[in-house]
């Protein structure tokens, strides 16, 4: 009896609807088109860097593509202790490319790969202690952490509305913006539509008529499509053995700590737009299969895996919450990673039209945080403060990246992702404010009292029975008018803010 009432209650989850093979595939490969760009630009950079040929490049893309489709099937389906069954796409994360570019410049690949799966091990070992701090998220820390996902996005956005390669003759083009902006347009034209399947595809149906838009244009070139393999399976350990080096290992743990903390925000964050109950069991198991993915990953030449924060503001403009529909995006990738061609078809589709869908995706990330924290109560406490401090924390590297070039490396890794400095100091305020109340004033900051109208209890125990104020004046109940002294800035913000109607004053 106890088990059939468990498994209706994990029916009733909105992230278990099943909405079919066609749904699954139509709004799956919307999602792998989605982060498509992300997920192949950390192999392009970090194979760049370390001097690596165009083929061995076209292997590091491919193993990247097959580890992220691994990683999601797990996150999504799950097994014991593994995966948070959310709607959520893993893929390489982008946090660890400074940093494994360096590595890569002292101990080549092989340090790179052990770095990153000693790294790994050591997160794997400590996610009971980060799946324990749910408590310290509510929606005061999720919301701004939502917000600022959206917003450090953003420029993402505008470098694919110009042309995606800032070294391109064509970056920034009114060709590339025009093709983003008509992209844009697209989508919400197909949004007002009527039909409901065709609004929630209205991201995937863009993305293909700008693409066949582009492509009558000459703005895109499938010539290269054909050239290459049509099937390839992982290569392992195709770059050698991982070496483990103590210094790399150590950077690379950094990293570490910044992608749990991503992840963390992440889940909360899909789980508070689908809106589903997400505790410290169900986070704990989305880290350890984060960690867990990351530790294979290398296997097969890939890196560190995490959540892709585009594709929760996917989820939040279609209104799939399925995990199926996610997870069929995983046997995509990992189609992807088998059959170079189809990812080389999927490349083809022109930055400008990914820019013009970004806008859309991304600031609807945004809107979300801001739709949470509409949830927060601001009045008389800091609050307002905790979310102007944290947001604008977390645009510092976004405004300036470079920003904290001179501050210690360690230092530097953390804070240089706005997510990760939002969502630190967003914690930290939190607890200092709301968790460690021993020594808040009752008299709060001139711009919490600015936002709220606010009257002190010794104030407001001066009235009698039967005051009233009128235009401004204090009358007793039979009508004389009561002076008001206001040698303090609080009495005057306070008699200003009386009011120009009459209202009652009664003590008790």
């Amino acid at each position: 009896m106890a088990s059939n009432s468990i498994a209706k209650s994990l029916q009733q989850r909105p992230e278990d609807e099943n909405l079919g093979i066609g749904a699954n595939l139509a709004y799956g490969l919307q999602h792998v088109l989605t982060m498509y760009g992300g997920i192949i630009a950390v192999p392009l950079i970090l194979g760049q860097a370390a001097g690596l040929s165009s083929s061995e490049i076209g292997l590091l893309i491919t193993a990247s593509l097959f580890a992220g489709g691994l990683a999601t099937i797990l996150q999504t389906i799950g097994l014991p202790f593994f995966g948070c069954q959310l709607p959520l796409v893993q893929g390489v994360s982008f946090s660890g490319v400074a940093t494994m570019v360096a590595i890569s410049g002292n101990g080549g690949m092989e340090s790179v790969l052990g770095a990153v799966m000693a790294a790994s091990l050591i997160g794997l070992l400590i996610t009971p202690v980060f799946s324990r701090i749910t408590r310290f998220f509510p929606p005061l820390v999720t919301g701004i952490v939502i917000t600022t996902i959206g917003l450090t996005l953003m420029p993402v956005a505008a470098r694919w509305a110009m042309g995606g390669n800032s070294n391109a003759p064509g970056f920034g083009s009114m060709a590339n913006i025009g093709l983003a902006a008509t992209t844009l347009v697209i989508v919400l034209l197909l949004s007002k539509v009527g039909s409901a399947t065709v609004s929630r595809l209205s991201i995937l149906l863009a993305m293909i008529i700008g693409t066949v838009l582009a492509l009558c244009l000459g703005m895109t070139d499938f010539s290269k499509v054909g050239e290459g393999a049509f099937l390839a399976l992982p290569s392992l350990f195709h770059f050698g053995y991982p070496s483990f080096q103590i210094a790399a290992i150590v950077s690379m743990f950094i990293v570490i700590m910044v992608t749990l903390v991503e992840t963390s925000a992440d889940i909360l964050a899909v789980g508070e737009i689908i809106e589903t109950k997400v505790d410290s069991r169900r986070l704990g198991d989305g880290l350890r299969a984060d960690m867990l993915s990351s530790l294979i990953a290398p296997i097969f030449g890939s890196f560190t895996q995490s959540a892709f924060a585009q594709n929760v503001g996917l989820v939040a403009v279609t209104g799939i919450k399925s995990r199926y529909v996610v997870a069929t995006g995983g046997l995509v990738l990992v189609t992807l990673g088998l059959l170079p061609v189809m990812g080389r078809i999927v490349a083809a589709v022109p930055s400008a039209v990914l820019g013009g869908a970004g806008i859309v995706l991304f600031g609807t990330v945004a809107a979300s945080g801001i739709r949470t924290l509409s949830k927060v109560d601001y009045r008389n406490n800091m609050n307002l403060i905790i979310v102007a401090t944290s947001i604008g924390f977390g645009m510092i590297p976004i405004a300036s990246p470079s920003f904290y070039d001179q501050f210690p490396t360690w230092f530097a890794t953390i804070f240089h992702s706005g997510i990760s400095s939002a969502a630190i100091m967003a914690i930290a305020l939190n607890l200092v404010f709301n968790h460690l109340t021993a020594g808040n004033s009752d008299q709060q900051s001139v711009f919490v009292a600015g936002t709220e109208r606010t009257l002190r209890y010794q104030d407001v125990a001066l009235l009698h029975d039967g005051d009233y104020f009128l235009n401004g004046k204090l009358y007793d109940k039979n009508g004389v008018e009561v002076p008001i002294v206001a040698p303090e800035f609080h009495s005057v913000v306070t008699k200003r803010h009386l009011g120009e109607t009459a209202l009652p004053a009664t003590t008790s």
